[in-house]
């Protein structure tokens, strides 16, 4: 592979941040704010259990800042995992990426815009299908063209997801709110086990923050700018997140909030009537829209440092030059995606219940990635480090032990659910896939000597 094959710093700052935002900003916010409340029950609760996910975000992401200024790579933290454990365990890590964790991700929402743009223009029985399927393609021929047309397009479509957030914190704050009063901030106390509930559904809507790893390599600017890139990006959507729900709590009240099973379109309703609602969807649409995009620039990145580090899929790791894009790696996450979307509509609970049960594997090896930033700074002493976490170890240790609560926490959920054996069941064909690999480069070693 040479150089000019490999990442080549192309991407704004303005285009990164864009990206960031929009794997974050997907549907979820559009849902969760009712979710938190069903569980908290209280105003003041509500908005601590918000800001307790941006700090424990902010402390990944500033783990994530050295990782990446101290080791850029388009294989982001696979790339960390594979410098502080070896190849083998960011393999696995990578499988799941490649399987479930990602292409699971873009199917689902893929789905999700299906449903919202069935809608707007029924294509038949199997409209939500055909949707989901030709968003998926069009999506990746659109990377494929590059990056710099991708982040682009990225950067329009969180423009519209804002736009649409905007609405719903000027229709928070000028419709009328609850006749009921309303109680104090406070008022009550949920048990501890509801507040890491609550806390899960904060975080899994701010999920997606550390993908900007995955683009290290390709800002303009190299470690002075993605610190920044990351940091800004991480506020940006903390104020964003605070907005729309104290806009939500102030037209609906914690109780129709708690109660609304689609709080945005409830409130757009209220403010706006029928118009209101349907231009809700349409910006549900375009939420997830802009997930799928950016799930896609980094998921392709991910499988593009697997073909770099396993000789069997090197044909993933070949990078188009001229377009600045990984083009084997975006067809392969393409066609795993549309055979997940295949799978889901033959099997919609089963396919739900792969997607989310995979929760565990992801927490886990982001706790792993916390791990390394204090494996790395034992073993790479002497490495040049641009940024170094704030107030180590503290920082590195609020979020190891966030990753680990949460994967305890989704370990327990799984097992609740009878669903535990779909995580083991994905890390065990990964295990296999990791033997075979590693019994094709002995063979090949073995040739060579």
């Amino acid at each position: 592979m040479t150089e000019d094959k490999a990442p080549q710093r192309l991407l704004q700052p303005l285009g990164a941040v864009a990206i960031i935002v929009g794997i974050v900003i997907g549907a979820g916010i559009f849902k969760t704010p009712s979710m938190v409340a069903s569980v908290t029950g209280d105003i003041g609760w509500l908005v601590l259990m918000w800001c307790a996910g941006a700090v424990i975000s902010l402390a990944g992401a500033l783990c994530y800042a050295e990782l990446s200024t101290a080791y850029p790579h388009a294989g982001g933290d696979y790339h960390f995992l594979s410098r502080a454990y070896g190849k083998n365990v960011s393999f696995l890590y990578a499988w799941a990426k490649a399987m479930v964790i990602n292409t699971g991700s873009i199917a689902l929402l893929a789905f999700v815009f299906g449903d919202y743009m069935s809608k707007v223009i029924p294509l038949g029985s199997g409209s939500s299908v055909i949707w989901a399927a030709g968003i998926i393609i069009v999506l990746t021929a659109i990377n494929i063209l590059g990056l710099h047309v991708s982040s682009n397009l990225q950067s329009a479509l969180t423009g519209l997801e804002v736009l649409g957030l905007i609405l719903i914190v000027i229709a928070g704050f000028s419709v009328a709110g609850p006749s009921t009063p309303q109680p104090e901030a406070f008022s009550s106390t949920p048990p501890v086990g509801l507040l890491g509930l609550a806390l899960v559904f904060v975080l899994l809507t701010f999920g997606g923050w550390n993908e900007a790893a995955y683009i290290s390599a390709e800002v303009k600017g190299g470690e002075k700018t993605i610190v920044p890139v990351i940091i800004i990006s991480l506020f940006a959507i903390t104020v964003i997140y605070l907005l729309v729900n104290l806009a939500l709590l102030s037209g609906l009240g914690i109780k129709g909030l708690a109660d609304s099973k689609a709080p945005g379109a409830d409130l757009l309703s209220n403010a706006f009537g029928p118009i209101g609602e349907k231009a809700m969807g349409i910006f549900v649409a375009i939420a997830t829209l802009t997930s799928i995009n950016a799930t896609l620039i980094v998921g392709a990145r991910a499988n593009y440092a697997l073909g770099r580090d396993w000789p069997t899929l090197r044909f993933l790791g070949y990078w188009q030059p001229y377009r600045g894009s990984p083009t084997a790696a975006y067809i392969s996450q393409g066609v795993i995606s549309l055979a997940l979307v295949a799978f889901g509509a033959l099997q919609t609970s089963g396919f739900e219940a792969m997607v989310e049960f995979t929760a565990p594997v992801f927490w886990s090896f982001l706790f792993l990635v916390g791990v390394s930033v204090f494996v790395m700074r034992v073993r790479d002493r002497e490495g040049h480090r641009p940024f170094r976490v704030p107030l180590y170890p503290i920082t590195p240790l609020i979020f190891t032990a966030s990753c680990g609560y949460l994967a305890y926490s989704s370990v327990m959920y799984a097992q609740s659910k009878g669903a535990l054996h779909v995580s083991l069941g994905v890390m065990g064909f990964g295990l296999g896939a990791l033997i075979i690999m590693m019994l094709g480069a002995r063979k090949a070693s073995t040739k060579t000597s």
